[in-house]
């Protein structure tokens, strides 16, 4: 369709420059040939006709006004009536010239041009005007034939050329489309697979720019779920395990209470004691993971309002002075005064109290815990600081983790789920703050807490 599309461009302009040409000529060769015509000078008239055919490469006739051809250069035609097209529009419409290539046959072309074996000849005709107006017109039969093939090969070297242009085009569509679309294709295949539940494959990098962007952001997304998976799994492995403990113990004691009838009263009290003591474990546990539950599904509500945090440290310090002082400790606080915050009161009393009571488990009798709450940089910062057992440092980076403890027998021993400071961990991000530790084995445990007074993610 190119190829066609420009010929046929190429084509109009070779025409058109062949009709002016044509056109040109004729009226050259009537301008000379009209005054010799009508002063009567045939010899002369015939030589020049001849002389300008010979230079224009075709066949000159004067025709008189009623259409009979007076002289032709080919000598056979004079005396007889033309009836051409192009003659009619000169000599009876009132045109001055007219123009007009056809296709009449090899055997009309060969008597009006002369030329063996061509299908194409032009009629380019000019009116003769003498003293008293128009004395007949001068029709030049011109010869086209080589034009047209000229046309024919530049068609035929296009449509060769549009051919090689258009295999190139394929080949490189095809290489383009594999490069391009290959990392989709990966990608696609990789995405298929994840939405059978191989959350450990990846889509290949390959290339640059938006589909390279585009397969590190999947393969990042995807190593987020993966992890999202397996920290659900050991989740339920773990959640599993910390209820199955309790439930195992009074299971036992029961059994042992229920089959030892005479077993004597002060033993059943022990036991009916320490079944009350994992009833009380369990349901901590199971708050804990409610508590959770709802953070994760972001259905925990938020009662956002101002909160005096210096007097709700000195609340925290009141409540658990009794615990450290059966342990023989000192709690010590340490509270600038008048700080206020936008935030949930009985969420942020949940942090510190959990950190605070986390120092006094794990802190020897006779030891010392400091909870300090200064407004630095704009934001309100509180610190719970004791001079216990400490936590090694290969530890430090996975205590935030869901059922995660340092010494697990110990933890036991205290009462702990291994959830608590998770808790505490999403409820400082809850209100937009960060939270951190810092801590040495045998020389104790920092827990710095830093929130925005908005009390909203940053």
């Amino acid at each position: 369709m190119a190829a066609t599309n420009l010929t046929g461009l190429v084509s109009g302009y070779m025409f058109d420059q062949r009709e002016r040409e044509d056109s040109l000529l004729t009226e050259k060769a009537a301008a000379s040939a009209a005054e010799l015509f009508e002063n009567g000078m045939p010899e002369e008239l015939n030589r020049q006709l001849a002389e300008n055919a010979q230079s224009m490469n075709g066949r000159l006739m004067v025709i008189d006004n009623d259409g009979k051809v007076q002289f032709d250069t080919f000598g056979v035609m004079c005396g007889q009536r033309i009836q051409l097209e192009e003659v009619l529009q000169v000599l009876t419409a009132g045109g001055t010239s007219a123009y007009g290539r056809y296709t009449p046959g090899r055997d009309v072309v060969r008597e009006m041009s002369g030329e063996e074996n061509a299908e194409y000849v032009a009629y380019s005709v000019h009116e003769m005007t003498g003293g008293n107006g128009r004395i007949g017109a001068l029709l030049f039969v011109s010869r086209i034939q080589s034009l047209m093939d000229s046309l024919g090969t530049v068609q035929l070297q296009l449509i060769r050329v549009f051919a090689v242009i258009v295999l190139a085009a394929l080949l490189l569509a095809l290489f383009l489309s594999q490069v391009l679309t290959k990392p989709i294709t990966d990608l696609s295949r990789t995405m298929r697979k994840m939405g059978k539940g191989d959350l450990s494959v990846r889509a290949p990098v390959r290339g640059s720019g938006e589909l390279r962007e585009l397969a590190e952001n999947y393969n990042t997304m995807a190593e987020q779920l993966e992890r999202l998976d397996q920290s659900r799994s050991q989740f339920v492995s773990n959640a599993s395990h910390e209820l199955r403990t309790p439930l195992t113990t009074m299971k036992i004691m029961l059994e042992t209470v229920m089959y030892e009838p005479d077993m004597p009263q002060e033993l059943r009290t022990e036991f009916m004691q320490d079944m009350n003591h994992e009833i009380d474990r369990l349901t901590g546990i199971v708050n804990d993971l409610l508590t959770l539950s709802r953070i994760d599904s972001e259905s925990m509500e938020m009662k956002k309002e101002p909160v005096d945090m210096s007097a709700l440290t000195w609340e925290t310090i009141r409540m658990l002075t009794p615990a450290a002082e059966k342990r023989q400790q000192h709690l010590i606080g340490n509270v600038q005064k008048d700080l206020v915050m936008q935030g949930d009161r009985m969420k942020l009393n949940q942090i510190l109290y959990n950190l605070t009571d986390n120092a006094i488990k794990y802190t020897p009798e006779g030891g010392h815990i400091g909870v300090m709450l200064t407004e630095e940089a704009g934001s309100l910062v509180w610190r719970v600081r004791d001079d216990g057992i400490g936590i090694p440092e290969e530890d430090q980076k996975h205590i935030f983790e869901r059922f995660y403890r340092v010494d697990k027998a110990r933890s036991r021993e205290t009462g702990g789920t291994g959830l608590g400071l998770s808790i505490v961990k999403q409820l400082v991000a809850a209100h937009g703050g960060k939270i951190s530790v810092y801590s040495e084995t045998g020389k104790g445990t920092e827990f710095t807490v830093v929130l925005p007074r908005e009390g909203e993610p940053q």
